[in-house]
């Protein structure tokens, strides 16, 4: 007897799949015996995608930031996103109450400590490099080494001021201190020099906002991949989108990846006023405008799952496996002609979009308002 089966679901494989649920874990996967039971079990006749449930590796949700906030369940579960994981918001002062407010949330919530104590309460919360406090970080990180999954240093000229490089110096120093966390870094304008910040960075460091169109971006004026990211590349570094208000570039990600230059994550930057007004909206959103970039949609679930919870290190996340969290998202394409905006203003046409239909979180079926209106578990 299982908690919950998904009868006919399809993959972005195009396979059709049965998948049980027992315990919060995938029990079964595959074809099914036609007498197997459970607690509550739909047939989605084929009609509607399933992907292990979708990880933003990079939103803005502690509700009382005075800058970028939002509510974790509508960036989440109301957005068909299981997982989503606070990029820095708060440091060492504040991650104690984000914590704390965060366990009612229905979505699984995560956070990078930001390196300066205060988080992000201003625009330049690395230009006093006494706002980087060692010791406060390995306690936060002891009190919440489940929730906190990473170190997040913002290495921009409007953040560090004159403080140049010696910002992510420090990271790199902390990260090594503990435990070779991951460490997410933001780029933007410099300086600091991209050049400078990719030379710093090792295996499993991810580089957030990585199709920027700032000067400061990923290639050269002729279009080229600069040298440093490239060596960065090979040694491992990870590219993710974090497309947010003024991050991501339609022109410099259509260049980077006809030459193959992919993300390895894609990721929305969202809060509440880039949800409301745009250009954001939601991560399915985001992942809908990299079709009309060159990706396919396994390519673009696969930045959401799997490749998302490997930089994360979440093993037990983003895969249809018997044995992983009972974490899925139920979703739908729709084919129209959509036209799609960057944060530079510029426009996109596209004929598709995802339009998330419910959230299963640890096996609870939890709809969208589109779920809701297509009664897709006949509620």
């Amino acid at each position: 007897m299982f908690d919950l089966i998904l009868r006919q679901a399809k993959t972005a494989g195009g396979e059709l799949l049965d998948i049980a649920v027992f315990d919060g874990k995938l029990a079964a996967i595959g074809s099914l015996a036609a007498d197997a039971k459970a607690t509550q079990v739909y047939d989605l006749q084929g009609k509607y995608w399933v992907s292990a449930g979708w990880i933003d590796s990079h939103v803005h949700c502690y509700a009382q930031s005075p800058l970028y906030h939002d509510e974790p369940d509508c960036v989440g579960v109301g957005s068909g996103v299981t997982t989503v994981i606070d990029a820095g918001s708060t440091g060492a002062n504040d991650v104690d109450d984000f914590y704390r407010i965060t366990r009612d949330a229905k979505t699984n919530v995560f956070a990078f400590l930001n390196i300066a104590r205060t988080g992000i309460v201003t625009q330049n919360e690395l230009a006093d490099l006494s706002q980087i406090d060692k010791v406060g970080v390995r306690q936060a990180i002891a009190r919440h080494s489940d929730f906190i999954l990473g170190l997040k240093a913002r290495m921009s000229s409007s953040v560090v001021g004159q403080n140049g490089i010696k910002p992510l110096e420090i990271a790199k120093t902390m990260q090594r201190e503990n435990a070779g966390l991951p460490l997410m870094v933001h780029i933007g304008n410099n300086p600091p020099n991209l050049d400078d910040i990719a030379d710093l960075l090792t295996s499993g460091d991810i580089i957030t906002h990585c199709y920027n169109g700032k000067p400061n971006r990923i290639l050269t004026a002729e279009g080229e991949l600069r040298a440093s990211i490239k060596r960065a590349l090979a040694r491992g570094v990870l590219l993710d989108v974090g497309h947010g208000s003024a991050s991501f570039s339609f022109a410099v990600a259509e260049i980077a990846i006809r030459q193959g230059i992919l993300p390895h994550t894609i990721s929305s930057d969202i809060y509440c006023r880039n949800r409301l007004a745009g250009p954001v909206h939601s991560l399915a959103t985001v992942m809908s405008k990299f079709f009309g970039i060159g990706l396919t949609l396994a390519q673009v679930i696969d930045c959401v799952t799997v490749h998302a919870a490997d930089a994360l290190r979440l093993p037990a996340k983003g895969r249809l496996e018997v044995g992983a969290d009972a974490d899925l998202t139920l979703f739908d394409i729709v084919h129209t002609p959509q036209v799609f905006i960057d944060s530079e203003g510029l426009t996109l046409e596209g004929d598709r979009i995802l339009v998330p239909l419910a959230a299963i979180v640890a096996g609870v079926p939890l709809p969208t308002d589109e779920g809701k209106s297509k009664n897709v578990f006949n509620l």
